[in-house]
């Protein structure tokens, strides 16, 4: 018996319940898994766009340069979600002619636009702090400042807990990751309290090196989020995930091997690619049942795969 042709097909959402509680599905996952980001995004940026209002307003009377770096970060971080949304819906679009993929490569764009406004942040509040050291002046409103700070804290904290959960259950690397990214934010607020506690020491120089400090994590970030997109773009996904798309695949009956896994994000969906091997007495009929079983199989399976492209060939051939 020859070799049998590729079965491709995206599958829509399969409406089975697991203890994982991600989304499953092809298109109609997608579109459920960008309505719930953008909700998440948009909630984020009012939550992120009132803690940058009140930083401000403490910032204006005080004049502490550590919060104001903590204060343009939280701005930009706020900012991050247009770019972000701006992804999510166009990855609801269905695929064309000419982007015969769809739109999920959309997300990658927007996470380099999430970079180079961390970076253009980074660098203002870099900026702010050197001027602050050269220029000495001693902040005022001390507490007012600390309580700033914590609140800066609260909203950030807040922010990741809801993304990373949000990002988890619809699969979206780039929201849980922007999820972890706004925690280490949080501590970068708490960085201001401890500049205030410097000041009131009687160290002035205590709060612009603050500054400097939260601007030299957020560069951290930067290169972070930067190499985690780099990889992504290059189809880079977790290794753990190829094996799991190998394992579910063996599980089927018939299936005698499996070789050639591959598997990328596209958006926030896995599309993957295998090929199986049955024995060689199999009918035409029954090689169609073992690939379609197995496609099943690993798009109910495993985490976040909305698409699988099954290859079925016989021993021996």
């Amino acid at each position: 018996m020859s070799d049998h042709a590729l079965h491709r097909g995206v599958h829509g959402a399969h409406g089975h319940g697991h203890d994982h509680g991600h989304t499953h599905g092809g298109v109609d996952g997608a579109v459920l898994g960008s309505r719930e980001a953008l909700r998440t995004l948009w909630r984020s940026l009012v939550i992120l766009g009132a803690t940058a209002a009140i930083q401000l307003v403490v910032v204006a009377i005080s004049g502490s340069v550590a919060l104001l770096a903590d204060t343009i970060h939280n701005a930009g971080d706020a900012l991050t979600a247009v770019p972000l949304a701006v992804a999510f819906i166009l990855g609801r679009r269905p695929p064309t002619r000419r982007l015969t993929y769809g739109f999920g490569r959309a997300e990658d764009f927007a996470g380099i636009a999430v970079v180079v406004i961390i970076l253009i942040s980074a660098i203002v509040a870099a900026w702010e702090a050197i001027d602050r050291l050269i220029h000495p002046q001693t902040p005022g409103y001390l507490l007012a400042t600390a309580i700033a700070g914590v609140v800066g804290f609260l909203g950030n904290e807040w922010v990741a807990v809801y993304r990373i959960r949000s990002g988890r259950r619809i699969g979206s690397a780039a929201l849980e990751a922007d999820g972890y990214h706004a925690r280490i934010d949080g501590f970068t607020s708490l960085a201001v309290v401890a500049g205030v506690g410097g000041v009131a020491l009687g160290v002035p120089a205590a709060d612009p090196i603050v500054g400097l400090l939260i601007s030299a994590a957020i560069m951290r970030i930067v290169w972070q989020s930067a190499r985690e997109i780099g990889v992504r773009a290059l189809d880079g996904i977790d290794p753990g995930l190829v094996d799991a798309l190998r394992t579910e695949a063996g599980q089927v009956a018939g299936v005698l091997d499996v070789e050639d896994v591959r598997a990328r994000w596209l958006g926030h969906v896995v599309r993957g690619e295998l090929t199986v091997t049955i024995d060689g007495e199999r009918s035409a009929r029954e090689a169609t049942a073992i690939g379609d079983a197995v496609r099943d199989r690993v798009t109910h399976h495993v985490d976040h795969v909305a698409d699988v492209v099954v290859e079925v060939r016989t021993a021996g051939s």
